[in-house]
């Protein structure tokens, strides 16, 4: 089955661009394309795509609470931010929202086409100047655990480090050496002591 995908742009160029690139791509399927948050969130919800490629800058609702709306609404709904915005304080709130990847506007068409086809599967696509600035949030003085979470353990802490790095499910197991569904089982752990619902989340959670 194609992936349904939905776009959340103002910018009418942006979104007309962006509508004819998932038109054209084989195994893609376009949904609707929306100019503000408002109208996304009154028929996303029955429409349920596979992926939203979401702006942050938006009129009205912003794309980052816009993001944590459709996540509570359309849980299924894997959200690719897409915007000209770089700086950590809006990566880490995109994240921590519920996006699964984040892309800057100057990424080349093909590279949007396979980051959609990416985080539908399971992946965490960012520009590169974007997931150097997660992977130097490593390198960070670890901070205290978070009170209202359980303790990890070291298997749990080995997928997560793992996750972080941007391997999806089967690659974890093939690191690691176990199963597909002992990866899964560690995640829904995880997920459970950190108080999240997706990768991204429980990733920055633990960083922070």
């Amino acid at each position: 089955m194609p992936i349904s995908v939905a776009i959340i742009e103002d910018d009418p160029g942006i979104r007309e661009m962006l509508t004819r690139t998932i038109e054209r791509a084989a195994s893609l399927r376009f949904t609707r394309a929306f100019p503000s948050a408002e109208e996304a969130l009154a028929e996303l919800p029955e429409l349920k795509p596979d992926v939203v490629i979401m702006d942050i800058q938006l009129p009205g609702i912003n794309g980052v609470d816009c993001t944590l709306r459709l996540k509570e609404l359309v849980p299924g709904t894997q959200v690719l931010v897409f915007t000209v915005f770089g700086d950590d304080d809006l990566v880490f709130k995109a994240l921590e929202a519920g996006a699964s990847g984040y892309l800057l506007k100057r990424t080349p068409r093909q590279a949007v086409i396979d980051a959609v086809r990416d985080v539908w599967h399971g992946g965490a696509p960012m520009s590169g100047e974007v997931a150097r600035k997660v992977v130097e949030s490593f390198r960070k003085p670890p901070k205290a655990k978070l009170e209202d979470a359980e303790q990890l353990t070291p298997r749990e802490e080995e997928v997560l480090a793992l996750l972080a790095k941007g391997y999806i499910t089967k690659e974890i197991a093939d690191q690691i050496g176990i199963s597909f569904d002992t990866v899964r089982f560690h995640l829904k752990h995880i997920y459970r002591k950190l108080h999240v619902r997706s990768r991204s989340e429980a990733l920055i959670k633990y960083l922070r």
